[in-house]
C-alpha cells in the first residue's frame, strides 16, 4: 500500500516515518493505507511548533479574534459534512446517517467554545481593605496533549479541541492509528478558519507517541479518551510528571425499565442504544435490567423481534443500521466475550457469531447477539464488550436494581424507563453513575453541561465539555492591586499579618 497518511506540524504534513502500520476499511476488511507512527523526536518537533513565537501570539489573542476562527470553523464543518462523514465512514465502520449525526453533535460542540469568553470570566471584589481591589483571571495552561479514541474521529476532538484553543492554547494531537485521515481533513479546516499554523499539530501512532506525550515537559495538561486500562495508565503517568490530566474511560451503562414504563419505547430505546455504531459507544446500553418477570418476559419479545430486522451493511449501505466493528482484533475479542458469556451458562437467545456480508465476506461484521439471565459474576456482566452483544439482568425490585447499578466498577450513565416520578427520583438520587437519564436512552448532555462518568469511568476531577472543560483548560490567577494618588506617599512599616 503507497499512500502513507503523515503527521500534521506547523501547518504542513509530514509523511516521513521509521514505523507505520496499516489503515482498514472495516466495512470490506481491506487494507486502504499506512499510518506514520511518530517517535519521540517527532513529538519534540509539534511541541516546539506549539510553543513557537508564532503560537505564543495566539495565546495573547483577543477573544474577539478567536472566536472569528471558531465562527469560521462552524461554517466549514456544516458546508464540508458530507466529505467529512465520507472519510469517517470508510475507516471507521459506522453508517453514513451515523457519522453525519457525530459531526453534529462536534459542531455543537464548537459552538459553546464560542461561549469561552463568557464561561472564563474571572471576579472582582472592590476595596476588600485599604483601598485594595482583588480579582481573578484565567489564561491558557500553553501546550494541550490530547489523545482520542477510534469510536468517534471529529466529535471527542472537536469537543476537546475548539474549547482548547479557544481559550488561547496551541494542541498537539495524537488520534486513533485506526482512523487518522479524519484528523487531517480536520486539521486543513482549522488552517481555512484562520487558525495560526503552529497552534494545532498532529502526531500520528501507538504508544510510544502516547507515552512521548507523557513524558514531554513542554506539555502542561493531557485530555484523554478510551479504555479504562489505557486511561488508568495515562491518568497515573501524566500526573506522575506533575501534568494536568483528564482521562475518560470506560462503561457498561445500565438501563432499568420498571413495570409501569411503555414498554415499547423500553424496546425501541434498548436496541437503538444498545447497537447503534456496532455498540462501539462508551455511552452505549450494555444491560438491560427489567424489574419483575412479567416486565422481562414482555421485553424480551419486544426486543427479539426490533433486534431481528436490523441490517447489518457497509459504512454507505443507505439500508443498513449498523456497519462493521472497527478491526479484525476487536471482531475477536467480542467473539471471545460471547463464547465465554455462553460457557458461563447465560442463555443466548440471538446468535450473530456466525453472520457473513454477502458481499464483503472479510469484513468484520458481527450480528446482534442477545443474552437473557446473565449474572453480575459472569465476564460478560464485568467487562465492557465494544461490539454489538448485549445483555439483559433480571432483578425483582427496584431495590435491587439500583445494588446491581452501583456494584458495577463503572459508572459512566445509567437510564430508567418509568411513569412514576418517586421511582425515578430515587434512581437518579441513588445511582451512582456520572450521566443519568429518564425515559432517555442515551444520557449523553449537550455541550455547554458538564460530561464525565465516577468511578473508573472517569480519572481527575475535569469534565470532557461544558465549563468545567474552560477550567480545565485555563489556569487561575488571582491578583490584589492598589493605586496610591500620586500625592500620598507612605512611609510606615509594619510586620503585622494583616490587610489593612
Amino acid at each position: 500500500m503507497d499512500q502513507i497518511i503523515g503527521h500534521y506540524i506547523s501547518g504542513r504534513c509530514i509523511t516521513e516515518t521509521q514505523h507505520s502500520g496499516p489503515v482498514f476499511n472495516p466495512s470490506t476488511g481491506e487494507e486502504i493505507a499506512r499510518c506514520a507512527y511518530a517517535d519521540a523526536t517527532t513529538i519534540d518537533l509539534a511541541v516546539k511548533a506549539a510553543t513557537s513565537p508564532n503560537a505564543k501570539k495566539w495565546a495573547k489573542a483577543s477573544h474577539a479574534a478567536r472566536l472569528q476562527v471558531l465562527f469560521k470553523m462552524r461554517e466549514l464543518m456544516v458546508s464540508r459534512t458530507a466529505e467529512l462523514a465520507e472519510i469517517i465512514g470508510r475507516e471507521h465502520g459506522k453508517t453514513i446517517p451515523d457519522a453525519i449525526g457525530e459531526i453534529g453533535r462536534a459542531i455543537e460542540g464548537i459552538e459553546f467554545a464560542c461561549n469561552a469568553p463568557h464561561v472564563t470570566k474571572g471576579e472582582y471584589a472592590h476595596n476588600v481593605a485599604g483601598d485594595i481591589d482583588v480579582f481573578s483571571i484565567r489564561v491558557p495552561v500553553g501546550v494541550v496533549g490530547c489523545i482520542t479514541p477510534f469510536n468517534f474521529p471529529i466529535m471527542i476532538p472537536a469537543v476537546m479541541m475548539s474549547m482548547a484553543v479557544s481559550v488561547g492554547n496551541s494542541i498537539v494531537w495524537k488520534p486513533s492509528e485506526k482512523v487518522p485521515s479524519a484528523a487531517l481533513f480536520f486539521a486543513n479546516l482549522w488552517k481555512e478558519a484562520g487558525l495560526p499554523d503552529d497552534v494545532f499539530n498532529i502526531v500520528q501512532g501507538d504508544k510510544v507517541a502516547v507515552d512521548a506525550i507523557l513524558e514531554h515537559p513542554g506539555i502542561a495538561a493531557i485530555s484523554f479518551v478510551g479504555s479504562t486500562q489505557i486511561g488508568e495508565y495515562v491518568y497515573q503517568k501524566g500526573t506522575s510528571y506533575n501534568k494536568r490530566v483528564a482521562s475518560f474511560t470506560g462503561g457498561k451503562n445500565h438501563m432499568v425499565v420498571m413495570p409501569d414504563a411503555d414498554l415499547e419505547a423500553a424496546a425501541n430505546a434498548f436496541v437503538s442504544a444498545g447497537f447503534g455504531s456496532a455498540s462501539q459507544r462508551c455511552m452505549a446500553v450494555s444491560l438491560l435490567i427489567p424489574v419483575g418477570a412479567e416486565t422481562a418476559n414482555k421485553l424480551r419479545e419486544l426486543i427479539i423481534e426490533k433486534t431481528k430486522a436490523l441490517k447489518l451493511g457497509a459504512y454507505n449501505d443507505p439500508q443498513a443500521d449498523f456497519g462493521a466493528v472497527i478491526s479484525a482484533q476487536s471482531k475477536q475479542s467480542v467473539l471471545k466475550a460471547i463464547d465465554q458469556c455462553v460457557a458461563d451458562g447465560a442463555e443466548l437467545i440471538l446468535d450473530g457469531r456466525d453472520y457473513e456480508h454477502p458481499e464483503y465476506k472479510n469484513g468484520y461484521y458481527i450480528g446482534p447477539t442477545l443474552f437473557d439471565h446473565l449474572k453480575t459474576d459472569m465476564d460478560f456482566y464485568k467487562q465492557e464488550v465494544f461490539g454489538p452483544a448485549r445483555g439483559i439482568l433480571r432483578v425483582n425490585t427496584l431495590d435491587e436494581a439500583i445494588e446491581v447499578t452501583n456494584s458495577h466498577e463503572f459508572g459512566n450513565g445509567s437510564v430508567i424507563f418509568t411513569r412514576d416520578g418517586k421511582s425515578s427520583h430515587r434512581f437518579f438520587m441513588e445511582v451512582e453513575s456520572g450521566m443519568v437519564g429518564v425515559n432517555v436512552p442515551v444520557p449523553l448532555p449537550v455541550s455547554y453541561f458538564n460530561f464525565g462518568g465516577l468511578r473508573r469511568s472517569k480519572f481527575g476531577e475535569s469534565h470532557l465539555y461544558g465549563p468545567d472543560a474552560a477550567r480545565f483548560y485555563t489556569k487561575l490567577k488571582t491578583i490584589s492591586q492598589k493605586w496610591p494618588a500620586p500625592e500620598e506617599n507612605d512611609q510606615t512599616i509594619s510586620l503585622a499579618f494583616k490587610i489593612t
